[in-house]
């Protein structure tokens, strides 16, 4: 489902270039759940970011559900991911001026979903929020905020999700109430499950671990 060949980030600091992720190999197969551990400065968000297309390599492919995505111009990238990938971040990124049903229809209103509202009430159901939908992210608590970031995550059923520390800004029974969600997904749905974490705990839950140190594969 995803595969990196080669794949590697190099930016410019000040006059001097830093590689942030140094040529790295990757596959991760359809359905399997994926812990990308190490500290901060690592390279995991930067991975992350590269598997969805929101950053370009500098170097290597990137392929997902078998398309290069590399070779993708910025319109065939958009929709791609709109209807293949699903991203949860740590900051929830929700649209404040938006209520909490309003964040998750967007996706499906930008791809032009006719049954956006039901499909909407359906996944805020499926997060426990039934009752919060008319409320505006500064109404919510940040474990709910996070769940509606995770129905909008969900809105087109993408065939990967992938979550940036999206346990790091919540009290530990909010973040295992997360870590629950994205579980069911991963096992009820079979969506491949990327989760970028530096807690041991969330990261032994997975099926496969990658662990990172100054973006490369510890222990290489």
């Amino acid at each position: 489902m995803i595969e990196l060949r080669g794949v590697s980030k190099t930016v410019m600091s000040g006059t001097s270039p830093l590689t942030i992720l140094h040529p790295l190999d990757l596959v991760v197969p359809a359905g399997q759940f994926l812990a990308v551990t190490g500290p901060s400065g690592s390279g995991k968000s930067t991975l992350l970011g590269l598997i969805a297309g929101l950053d370009a390599p500098s170097g290597g492919r990137v392929l997902i559900d078998g398309t290069d995505i590399t070779a993708l111009d910025e319109d065939r990238l958009a929709k791609l991911r709109g209807q293949k990938i699903g991203f949860v971040f740590q900051f929830f990124h929700l649209v404040p001026s938006l209520t909490a049903f309003e964040n998750v229809m967007v996706p499906m209103e930008i791809a032009g979903r006719a049954d956006a509202p039901g499909r909407a009430a359906t996944l805020l159901s499926e997060v426990g929020l039934t009752g919060r939908g008319h409320h505006y992210p500064s109404q919510l608590s940040g474990g709910e905020q996070q769940r509606i970031a995770i129905a909008r995550a969900l809105a087109n059923d993408p065939l990967i999700l992938l979550a940036d520390e999206p346990t790091g800004n919540l009290d530990t029974a909010n973040g295992r109430h997360i870590m629950d969600l994205l579980r069911g997904v991963n096992e009820r749905r079979g969506t491949t499950l990327v989760l970028a974490t530096h807690d041991p705990g969330l990261a032994g839950m997975a099926q496969q671990q990658l662990a990172l140190r100054d973006g490369r594969r510890d222990g290489h």
